[in-house]
């Protein structure tokens, strides 16, 4: 039991690297961000529709997609961790929209301890979250949408869990460059852990997910070259956040961004997380693919994330 209490520990705080108040709770890697562009502005993305849409921010969002999309993003992260996204939207004429999405994240290398100090071997923790969103436009400028999520998550040798989840969202135009969103995320998410085969002490346990509530605000700049956004958080617990970020494109293949994650109203915040990034598109033969780029800081981290999306339009 020593060994798990160890790789547990390890795990918890790696997720501490990135949240606060819901540092701790179950699925810490699921509420990092999704993908290069959304870190890149700060995950202030719940209302916006313009360019790659993604489910994970907003379920609604699809069905304000008008081209297919895939993109896969790999990070660069310390202490041993890893994230990992895939992700395809499809829009479904003529008012809806189809998004599939992997998240894959864990830490590697863990050194297992036993009760003397002595070394009893390494360890590795893994999380992974496969999501299903449908939604549809019920008016020219409002759209609902669904997700349901399925998480697998390994904490120590035979020690896995599985569960269901669902988010659900909504998204109106109520001008032409506004955009409103509101998501519920994690509806009914939580870990059962089992912990009897391996000790004679073990138990059941739950682990619940904190649900969130967010509200999203997005205006797009004039013909097109960008979008502001601006989202607000309430987790299940108390704590709120601010999350903004900008987008600009001076070019037609060229886009900046940058943004603050985790702008905390708590008196134990851990303090505003900056990030910025780039994309660099290059058409070939009725394809679109594209680099993104994004970089974001940890609060106890040794040093900020890296995160990659290779993507393409067709």
């Amino acid at each position: 039991m020593k060994r798990i209490i160890t790789v547990a520990a390890i795990f918890s705080l790696a997720g501490q690297f990135s949240f606060s108040q819901t540092a701790g709770r179950a699925g810490v890697f699921a509420r990092m961000g999704f993908g290069a562009r959304g870190m890149g502005m700060g995950n202030a993305m719940t209302a916006v529709i313009q360019g790659d849409v993604l489910s994970y921010y907003n379920p609604a969002a699809p069905a304000f997609g008008t081209v297919r999309h895939a993109g896969v993003s790999f990070g660069l992260l310390s202490l041993d961790r890893y994230l990992n996204f895939l992700n395809f939207t499809q829009p479904i004429q003529p008012t809806g929209g189809l998004s599939v999405g992997l998240i894959n994240a864990g830490v590697r290398d863990i050194d297992g301890r036993d009760a003397d100090g002595e070394r009893s071997g390494t360890y590795s923790t893994y999380e992974n979250q496969v999501t299903l969103s449908f939604s549809n436009r019920v008016d020219d400028n409002v759209s609902i949408g669904v997700t349901m999520k399925l998480y697998h998550s390994k904490l120590f040798e035979d020690v896995t869990t599985t569960t269901v989840g669902f988010d659900g969202g909504i998204l109106v135009r109520p001008t032409e460059p506004f955009t409103v969103g509101f998501v519920l995320q994690d509806i009914g998410s939580k870990y059962k852990w089992n912990t009897k085969d391996v000790n004679s002490a073990g138990r059941e346990t739950d682990d619940k997910f904190p649900m969130l509530k967010r509200l999203g605000l997005a205006y797009s700049l004039p013909d097109g070259n960008g979008v502001v956004s601006v989202d607000f958080e309430h987790a299940s617990g108390g704590s709120v956040v601010m999350r903004g970020g900008i987008e600009y494109s001076p070019e037609a293949h060229i886009s900046l961004r940058g943004g603050a994650d985790r702008i905390d109203f708590g008196d134990d915040g851990t303090g505003v997380k900056p990030a910025f990034g780039f994309t660099v598109i290059n058409p070939i033969d009725g394809w679109t693919p594209s680099l993104t780029y994004a970089f974001s800081s940890e609060s106890f981290a040794p040093r900020g994330f890296h995160m990659i999306t290779l993507s393409a339009i067709f």
